[in-house]
């Protein structure tokens, strides 16, 4: 029975990963009916921002109290925060409408660290990993079911497809609700939650208190930093140097889905039959940093071959690497605080998507291949703090 529940959330996450990317071929059409065209990138690039900011804000504080009311509540307020979003969305009207919808979905946004709460809440420390990695494996699935959704729905009308979004959201909803059961009974939740944990900063601090957390999620920042560099202009990147137009490029994004499957469903249960999640995620993270730096490689021998292999090896790596982490992490506190730590992992991942692009931008334009050697730097620093801290700092080493 508790399979089954867990192959509920899976469900869910696909429906959210199909939901979210639906309208993702729509939005340059759809702000275009309100900027001009020299404006439309600035346009989404606020909106993006103004997501960003209000889910750093909002994911710690959902966090905590998810800690303190349980799963389930949580992710129904944050799944229709979702729906209210898209409809807004799909109104229109003013260009504030979509901002409000950015906005309201932002601060709502916590369905995926409640998710991966619930995880940790219904697995044994040894099974998470598994399952992070098939809610990653989901995830791409959905990332790559939507796209190729949203075009022909965008054909018929240029808001059908955030309607449609806001439909499968809300059906998300529905099957949390009637079919997925509360993860962290009472006797298990947080009894400390006042005023002051409304404090972002404070929510924060309490998780870098807790040092098999803090070395963590050190560890994860340098992760994620180096990941968003290389995935923050690399469309950009192809057009530059190989002079690849739209249909090369999606063909590689469309291989770059398949490895990600790949990694997370196939590859990472076969290997977590034979080694431990730190060995699985010390190889993620060295074939990230090889990917990378083929491709640093690549910006000075215009090869194909170097592409392709590199972004392989990049793929892969962040598919081992990605759900071992989480697995480790999620270990790092007990089921009382699993929200908390969650909502402040999905929290500084938003700041990284603030700020990464504006310095990876500075750095680009000054010259492309020292931007992917940077991130393959950043990614060493990981690998060295992961391979240093990973078996000093787990409170339960498996």
């Amino acid at each position: 029975m508790r399979k089954n529940f867990l192959w509920i959330t899976v469900g869910i996450v696909l429906m959210n990963g199909v939901g979210m990317t639906v309208v993702i071929p729509l939005l340059p059409f759809l702000l275009g009916s309100y900027l001009p065209a020299s404006q439309i990138v600035i346009g989404m690039s606020a909106l993006a921002s103004v997501f960003a900011a209000c889910t750093f804000l909002a994911a710690p504080i959902l966090g905590a109290l998810s800690d303190r009311y349980g799963r389930k509540k949580i992710l129904i307020i944050s799944l229709l925060g979702s729906v209210i979003g898209y409809i807004l969305f799909g109104i229109g009207g003013a260009l504030w409408v979509l901002f409000l919808g950015r906005i309201i979905d932002g601060l709502t946004a916590g369905n995926i660290s409640t998710l991966f709460a619930y995880i940790a809440d219904s697995t044994a420390p040894h099974e998470r990993t598994k399952w992070f990695g098939y809610i990653g494996a989901t995830m791409g699935i959905g990332c790559m079911i939507g796209p190729a959704l949203g075009g022909p729905l965008g054909a018929i009308s240029i808001t059908l497809p955030f309607f449609v979004t806001a439909g499968i959201m809300f059906l998300s909803v529905i099957c949390t609700y009637f079919f997925l059961p509360e993860s962290l009974s009472p006797e298990k939740r947080s009894t400390h939650f006042s005023i002051k944990s409304f404090n972002i900063f404070g929510q924060i601090k309490d998780i870098f208190t807790l040092k098999a957390a803090k070395a963590l999620i050190i560890v994860g920042g340098f992760f994620y930093v180096g990941l968003e560099i290389y995935q923050f202009n690399f469309s950009i990147f192809l057009k530059d140097i190989f002079a690849w137009g739209p249909a090369l490029i999606g063909g590689l994004f469309t291989l770059i889905g398949a490895c990600d499957i790949l990694s997370r469903a196939v590859l990472l249960p076969l290997l977590l039959k034979k080694f431990s999640d730190r060995a699985i995620g010390i190889a993620g993270l060295l074939g990230l940093a090889l990917g990378l730096a083929l491709i640093t490689l690549s910006a000075q021998i215009a090869s194909p071959v170097l592409i392709i292999a590199g972004v392989m090896s990049i793929t892969l790596g962040e598919g081992l690497f990605d759900p071992s982490y989480n697995g480790r992490l999620s270990q790092a506190v007990d089921e009382s605080n699993q929200g908390k730590l969650q909502g402040v992992s999905q929290s500084l991942q938003s700041v990284y998507r603030v700020l990464v692009p504006l310095a990876a931008a500075a750095i680009y334009s000054f010259s492309p291949g020292l931007l992917y050697g940077v991130a393959a730097c950043v990614i060493v620093v990981s690998l060295l703090l992961f391979s240093k801290l990973q078996s000093h700092y787990i409170l339960k080493e498996v």
